[in-house]
């Protein structure tokens, strides 16, 4: 493997004031990007010369599609005689090069204290963290081999100890980009997105809506009453007058690579900002504790499952510093109220579905789940005192 590893995050933030990249500045256009047959991005053949021109990473032995993750985003797993790699061509929406950088700046100073994510790889010419070519932004990382999320109690309490460790390594970080402000609560996009809900259930993308009017309506007002009693229960406790350091703001098991029950990668830093520390691990607790799984949304439990929900909270107290307070566990379920919805309404407000269900019935499924955690309040908020 190769050990060419960016120093820093700021030359890349310095050349994005050129769109093109200092080193590839002149170069030919590479035209409208091309798609496959399923309407995933995919690189195009002078593109990927070039961009793969910039990085000593040896003979390439093959390179092969990588189709996880955004369909706009592509990806490619690249093997040569000095490892195996993986190219990302960021999205548009997702590639500013200064938030870029902020992001590298985060991965390299984890990197340098050992925290499992894959390393960002660095150019041949000026080491940069990424590379600027006609207005698109790349990055090459080591590519990491593992497995998903096992649901066991022992990976549950691995994930909760590395966001811990995530926290305490970033806790006096001050990065040399302004980081990104604002979370799921109390947020003004959700509140908007509630708004246009009944729209949206009324004409699906696809299918035929199998709400009514009225029907609409009253989920829409459900979530909306939900939401604003949980953002409010939260401001009671001062949430935003606590401090607040970088956080990973998208803390879920499909952003983590496990070898058995350890985690061995931590991946997607791009909706890194500034928050209070319990924004995160409150998300993390409904994530890794949530139930369902199957199209029909009627089936899926309203409970979350008690024992990884307390795992989590074990493992993020292992690490020194880690222990919630009163307030911060009090706080934790209004704040899973609002990441549930959050996360909720503003694919279906979108679109009438949540990927391709039912917008409705899903929406039902998340108001089932949320009238639990807010009746079950007390007991979760006992569970996290560990």
């Amino acid at each position: 493997m190769t050990d060419q590893r960016p120093d820093s995050a700021t030359k890349a933030g310095a050349d994005a004031v050129n769109p093109a990249g200092a080193s590839v500045s002149g170069l030919s256009a590479i035209g409208s990007m091309p798609v496959d047959v399923e309407g995933r991005s995919i690189f195009a053949a002078d593109e990927l010369a070039i961009v793969l021109s910039h990085y000593r990473i040896g003979l390439i032995d093959t390179i092969k599609q990588f189709k996880r993750g955004s369909r706009k985003a592509p990806k490619l797993v690249i093997r040569s005689d000095r490892g195996l790699f993986l190219l990302k061509r960021r999205a548009h929406g997702r590639d500013d090069p200064f938030k870029v950088a902020f992001t590298h700046g985060i991965q390299l100073r984890l990197a340098e204290r050992g925290y499992p994510l894959p390393r960002l790889i660095g150019t041949r010419r000026e080491n940069n963290s990424m590379v600027q070519y006609q207005g698109q932004v790349y990055e090459l990382f080591e590519f990491v081999r593992g497995s998903g999320y096992d649901r066991s109690a022992e990976a549950t309490i691995n994930a909760g100890a590395t966001l811990a460790r995530f926290h305490g390594l970033l806790a006096d970080y001050k990065p040399h980009h302004t980081p990104p402000k604002g979370t799921y609560h109390g947020a003004p996009v959700v509140i908007s997105s509630i708004t246009t809900l009944p729209g949206a259930l009324l004409k699906p993308a696809s299918g035929e809506p199998n709400v009514n009017e009225a029907q609409a309506k009253e989920i829409a007002d459900e979530l909306d009453h939900c939401y604003r009693e949980a953002a409010d229960r939260a401001d009671v406790l001062d949430l935003l007058g606590w401090p607040v350091q970088i956080g990973h703001s998208d803390w879920h098991p499909g952003n983590m690579l496990f070898d058995g029950h350890e985690v061995v990668a931590v991946i997607d830093y791009d909706s890194a900002r500034l928050l209070p520390r319990v924004i995160d691990v409150a998300n993390g607790a409904l994530q890794f504790s949530i139930q369902g799984k199957g199209d029909d949304t009627e089936r899926w439990p309203e409970q979350v499952d008690e024992a990884r929900y307390r795992a989590f909270f074990e493992g993020y107290a292992s690490v020194q510093g880690g222990k919630l307070n009163p307030a911060e566990r009090e706080v934790v379920p209004w704040l899973m109220i609002q990441a549930l919805i959050a996360e909720s309404v503003i694919p279906v407000a979108a679109t009438g579905l949540f990927g391709q269900l039912s917008g409705a019935d899903f929406l039902r499924m998340v108001l089932r789940k949320v009238r639990w955690i807010h009746e079950h309040a007390e007991l979760l908020t006992g569970l996290a005192d560990v």
